[in-house]
């Protein structure tokens, strides 16, 4: 018999001083901007329509414990950090100006055969994959038909809408998630089931278990 899927909800964390001109990676010191508090906070009440939430969980890094933080004040749940939503290990890439890596010969297999790429000193794109999918098994395993938000970073959260879909990592840039966009998905011992990916606005109600 199936147990009742659990209704995961994967949040970007929201906008920092960098987003879009570097690659920060897991350097650690990076806060959100002022206009990111407020996507938090907005993010917060949105998943607040939705009802009862179980956990709060987060990567490690600042921004999405930061991202994280009023959304566990909202739903009165403690964030709970897991490592297996931190952002991919970029190795040498780590800080770097997304224009200088944009004119690196490597770029274009970064983006069009990325599961062929490992980062210098860094992780592979099949590595993050195989990564937050294991550490979003393992949260919803805890908390069978309930709901839980997990903050995490655009690439592994592009990575899992991928294999929710299943869809090939080499096509998983074509996947647009926005800073404090909320993609959810029912994950359970069957395929998972991609309710909505990219929210950035409007009412979540309709994501209430029946």
């Amino acid at each position: 018999m199936l147990r009742r899927p659990t209704l995961v909800l994967l949040v970007r964390h929201g906008t920092t001083p960098t987003t879009g001109k570097v690659l920060p990676g897991r350097a650690r010191g990076l806060h959100l901007s002022e206009r990111g508090h407020e996507q938090a906070q907005r993010v917060a009440e949105r998943i607040a329509e939705i009802g009862a939430v179980h956990a709060v969980y987060a990567s490690p890094l600042e921004r999405a414990r930061e991202t994280a933080a009023p959304i566990g004040k909202i739903t009165k749940k403690p964030v709970r950090i897991e490592r297996g939503l931190l952002e991919c290990d970029f190795g040498q890439w780590t800080g770097a100006s997304l224009r200088r890596l944009s004119k690196k010969p490597e770029w274009t297999t970064v983006q069009r055969t990325p599961s062929a790429f490992r980062f210098p000193d860094g992780e592979s794109f099949l590595e993050m994959q195989h990564r937050i999918v294991d550490a979003v098994d393992t949260i919803r395993r805890r908390h069978i038909g309930k709901t839980v938000v997990c903050v995490s970073h655009a690439d592994p959260i592009k990575a899992y809408v991928a294999h929710a879909m299943g869809t090939p990592l080499d096509l998983f840039q074509r996947i647009v998630i926005s800073t404090c966009s909320i993609t959810a998905v029912l994950v359970g011992d069957g395929a998972p089931i991609v309710l909505t990916v990219n929210s950035t606005g409007g009412s979540l109600k309709e994501l209430r278990p029946s």
